[in-house]
């Protein structure tokens, strides 16, 4: 079997399961560990016997429903490749919204400051804490997660990417409240799915992705009351709160920070390239 032939085979499959047939290509690249460009150019290249079972083998499993980035165990954020397994949320190229969001504000609200305490609640992969330590090496960046085994993940990300971040495990920002710690920017993607909308997900979400990372309680808005009313303690006068929302959720987080803020918060809602709300900063000062 050369390349084309695997690909006809793959697409026609993919296609009978309801699958995306271009995902033909990506696996096939990973699995022959070239770009899409060589590949277009190599069709008569002849695959051994290895690669043929390791193709046939991943475009089942995608048929069957296993996201791709699971199989091939990576993903790019941010223009770098993340490690990514089944114990981590697969990232979502809106997040990489909310990480330029926070970088774009850093300089006018923070005006030249550069060692800047940064926490990442609920970090998973570690997507966010380690972007933004090798955007900004001078920052100091945690990231803190309840589940081991996605610290592992974040850990691996951070070592391979050579960004120097501490890694905690605990729950929320239970692990600062009464140490004394400050920080001057908060930043989260939490769990903000309602319950009650787990059931309408995409099979390859649910049956796939942690449900931990997923559900926000019974309105979606359980991790956002939580996280707001601990960051009284945590954060320095002046300081950047930024949050990932579900589509329909930016006005009642910045509503929530306003309640627990008053007058010393100014809120913003950004809208994210399809067009919905996706990002809550608050400045507070």
């Amino acid at each position: 079997m050369n390349v084309i032939e695997a690909l006809r085979w793959a697409s026609s499959f993919l296609k009978q399961k309801n699958r995306e047939p271009n995902a033909a290509e990506w696996l096939l690249c990973h699995v022959l560990q070239i770009r899409r460009s060589e590949m277009l150019s190599s069709f008569e290249r002849e695959l051994t016997e290895e690669q043929q079972l390791q193709f046939k083998t991943f475009v089942e499993q995608h048929g069957e429903g296993i996201p791709i980035q699971y199989l091939t165990k990576t993903e790019e954020f941010y223009g770098r490749p993340f490690t990514v397994s089944p114990e981590v949320l697969i990232p979502r190229p809106e997040t990489e919204e909310l990480v330029l969001s926070v970088l774009e504000r850093i300089p006018s609200f923070f005006k030249g400051k550069k060692d800047l305490r940064v926490v990442d609640i609920g970090t998973g992969s570690g997507i966010i804490a380690t972007t933004l330590k090798l955007e900004k090496p001078s920052f100091e960046v945690t990231g803190i997660d309840i589940a081991k085994a996605s610290l592992d993940v974040a850990r691996q990300n951070s070592e391979r990417l050579g960004a120097e971040v501490r890694w905690m495990q605990g729950d929320l920002l239970q692990p600062f409240l009464g140490s004394g710690e400050k920080f001057d920017i908060v930043v989260s993607n939490p769990p903000y799915i309602p319950e009650s909308d787990i059931e309408t997900l995409d099979e390859t979400v649910k049956a796939h992705e942690p449900i931990r990372a997923l559900v926000g309680g019974e309105d979606g808005y359980y991790f956002y009351r939580k996280i707001i009313r601990q960051l009284p303690e945590v954060l320095n006068d002046r300081a950047l709160v930024a949050f990932e929302v579900g589509f329909d959720q930016g006005d009642k987080v910045a509503s929530l920070l306003e309640e627990q803020f008053g007058e010393d918060v100014e809120t913003e809602v950004l809208i994210d390239i399809n067009g919905k709300q996706r990002i809550v900063i608050g400045r507070i000062e």
